[in-house]
């Protein structure tokens, strides 16, 4: 009986799960039953990708968030603790544009009446130096070699001593559409690279811009005989020029003029003013002990509004009024010194600004159809007063 029933009960269950397995009216309200359960477990399941979705997004936000908390709380450390950063983001000698380009050929900018020369300021450093003819002079400059140039600064046209701002080379665009103007209207210009600049060898600092600046111009006076010799500076070379002319003029040897370009009052004041800075002046607590102090702990001053005071000599400044990096006010704050010093009381000091709606902006002033007799004015009266 008890096999019977087993065999009973394997038949049933075989018959049950073909039962199962063909489908028959039951099977229609189960298959309905299964497709009702199968839309809301789906719908759970969709709306559990959107919320992990959002949760792995506010993750990764977050993640963001304290990585650049973390950054923004760092760099100001960084930089207080490591005060030769703040120097490299003061002087940018490492952006060298334009690239690839031979600074051993200045043909190659389209200067075709310009010599590349090195000098020797000290031991251990060597300046790559250009030296760019009067226009008058260009056919008899071609094919030249370097002894002719130097004797050619000998001949009766005035010396232009330029010296350029931070980042770049003495190849950068704006730099050489100036030497041509300034070529043009019958310069000699002479400009260099400062020790780590360019091809120039040695390591950056104040005091050796400064140096570099002087031994050129001794060098530029060494074979110009008479002729009035002219210090430019532009932009961060406006705080080189000042230094170099108080030097020359303690010593009693002052250039024939000064020509300041965008000029700042000092560096703090500038790194203060500048539009990177502005911003966080206002919501980064602790801005001069993170950022300026450490300028000032590398010995980094270019301190105008100072060197103005013992300068004696003509001074003439430039500046665009929107200009996006040395604000105008700046400009206008050191000539207001300046021409409140005494030591300019026998001297002409001249402001030309340039209006908003010429575009010049920091380095474009070159472009000015108005700077020709600018110059001529200026330098005509200033070599009047040095021969009387």
């Amino acid at each position: 009986m008890r096999k019977r029933n087993e065999s009973v009960t394997v038949e049933h269950e075989r018959a049950a799960a073909a039962a199962a397995a063909v489908p028959g009216p039951l099977d229609k309200g189960c298959s309905l039953r299964r497709s009702l359960r199968l839309p809301s477990s789906a719908a759970a399941e969709g709306m559990k990708r959107p919320l992990g979705r959002r949760y792995g997004l506010w993750f990764r936000l977050r993640k963001i968030i304290l990585w650049l908390l973390g950054v923004y709380i760092a760099i100001p450390f960084l930089v207080k603790l490591c005060p030769a950063i703040q120097a490299k983001l003061v002087f940018l000698n490492f952006v060298r544009v334009p690239y690839f380009i031979d600074l051993k050929r200045p043909q190659d900018q389209g200067l075709n009446h310009t010599c590349n020369y090195y000098l020797q300021p000290e031991e251990d450093v060597t300046i790559g130096v250009w030296h760019t003819v009067p226009a008058a002079l260009w056919k008899n400059a071609r094919g030249k070699d370097q002894p002719w140039f130097e004797e050619a600064l000998g001949s009766s046209h005035p010396v232009i001593l330029y010296l350029h701002g931070n980042a770049g080379t003495r190849g950068g665009d704006h730099r050489v559409e100036l030497y041509k103007v300034l070529s043009s209207l019958g310069y000699h210009v002479v400009t260099f690279d400062y020790r780590g600049w360019g091809d120039s060898i040695g390591s950056p600092s104040e005091r050796g811009m400064t140096y570099d600046a002087l031994h050129v111009f001794d060098w530029i006076k060494a074979r110009s005989g008479d002729n009035p010799v002219y210090i430019w500076g532009h932009s961060l070379g406006t705080g080189v020029a000042t230094n170099l002319v108080r030097r020359l003029c303690e010593r009693e040897t002052p250039p024939d003029a000064l020509i300041l370009e965008s000029p700042f009052t000092n560096i703090r004041e500038e790194a203060r003013s500048h539009p990177f800075s502005v911003a966080s002046t206002q919501y980064f607590p602790g801005f001069d002990w993170f950022f300026l102090d450490p300028i000032t702990t590398s010995g980094i001053k270019f301190a105008n509004d100072e060197n103005v005071k013992y300068i004696s000599c003509s001074l003439l400044i430039l500046h665009a009024e929107d200009d996006p990096v040395v604000p105008f006010h700046l400009g206008k704050k050191l000539y207001n010194i300046a021409a409140t010093s005494r030591s300019f009381r026998d001297y002409k000091v001249q402001f030309v600004p340039f209006h908003t709606d010429l575009g010049y902006r920091h380095k474009y002033i070159y472009r000015s159809p108005e700077l020709p007799r600018i110059l001529r004015e200026f330098l005509g009266k200033s070599e009047h007063e040095h021969h009387h």
